[in-house]
């Protein structure tokens, strides 16, 4: 699994499936890793045609970090954003846009079906708002515009996710995973806790990097508002949510999708914000079934 130099700063990515088949791009999303993306979901794209290909963005996991680069407090920076001041921030989330970009140019794809979740359907959203000529088609999974007039988070959802390290041993490290496992996972498709506890203790012995979070968030406030800049999304969308997300809440998916035009949207009732195992099944369909819509049927699978 090779890390390659992309938009000025190196990017650790791997990828699955025929080279020759179209290539999928997925991009997670805040703090998480490229390996949050379920090993059975990259499968379950495979076996219906495609190039898989997922990478850390930067500050995360095995790409780049941006050591002693100071995020702004998050009270402060919103507070500024309301009233119109600027907020000098590490990088932008544009900035994230433009590092999967020169990924596929850095991999030699001159169009993809780029996939982001949460943070990353953001990144995605301005892929195709900056580089839409690279997009054969966006899906974007429990993302939202940025619009702060949506309903918000969970209190409990986002102050675990945020909620500072107290020690970087593995065991605390795993128990902090896996609350916030429960506070953001589906209520619906709740996953049996030792195999759970199995895939966070392999994330946190691949990386930890705590300092990116912030860095990251403050790329995400910095942002504000998308909805008018996706009004001129031409590229075919999907929007997939869970109704019983916590973190987004399914009117972001919602409203994303009436932001793009001609966006298609799905929900999905007892889906929160993860990729339970019960439904890849669903979500890979809907996305090959949206990729062959655009123009790749002759290479998937039914």
């Amino acid at each position: 699994m090779p890390s390659i130099t992309a938009n000025g700063i190196e990017l650790f990515y791997e990828e699955h499936g025929d080279p020759g088949h179209p290539p999928v791009l997925l991009v997670m999303g805040l703090g998480a890793q490229m390996t949050l993306w379920p090993i059975e979901l990259v499968e379950a794209l495979v076996a219906k045609g495609h190039r898989v290909i997922r990478y850390d963005n930067r500050d995360i996991g095995l790409s780049q970090k941006f050591e002693g680069a100071k995020a702004p407090g998050v009270v402060w920076q919103v507070l500024r954003a309301k009233i119109g001041w600027p907020t000098k921030v590490p990088y932008t989330l544009k900035d994230m846009a433009d590092d999967g970009a020169a990924l596929l140019d850095a991999l030699g794809i001159d169009q993809a079906h780029v996939v982001g979740a949460s943070m990353g359907g953001m990144i995605a959203q301005l892929m195709a708002v900056h580089h839409g000529h690279k997009l054969l088609s966006l899906t974007s999974i429990f993302s939202t515009t940025g619009n702060p007039k949506l309903p918000q988070a969970d209190k409990q959802a986002i102050e675990t996710l945020t909620a500072p390290l107290t020690s970087m041993e593995e065991e605390h490290l795993v128990e902090h995973g896996m609350k916030v496992v429960q506070a953001i996972g589906s209520p619906g498709y709740r996953a049996d806790p030792d195999w759970q506890r199995e895939r966070v203790r392999a994330g946190v012995q691949r990386s930890v990097y705590p300092a990116g979070l912030p860095r990251q968030l403050a790329a995400i406030i910095d942002d504000g508002d998308r909805t008018a800049r996706l009004a001129s999304v031409s590229t075919p969308t999907l929007v997939l949510h869970g109704e019983d997300d916590p973190l987004v809440k399914v009117e972001g998916g919602r409203a994303t999708a009436a932001a793009i035009p001609g966006a298609k949207l799905v929900t999905i009732p007892g889906w929160g914000h993860d990729l339970p195992v019960p439904l890849i099944d669903q979500i890979a369909g809907e996305i090959a079934e949206h990729t062959a819509s655009v123009g790749a049927g002759e290479t998937v699978a039914a």
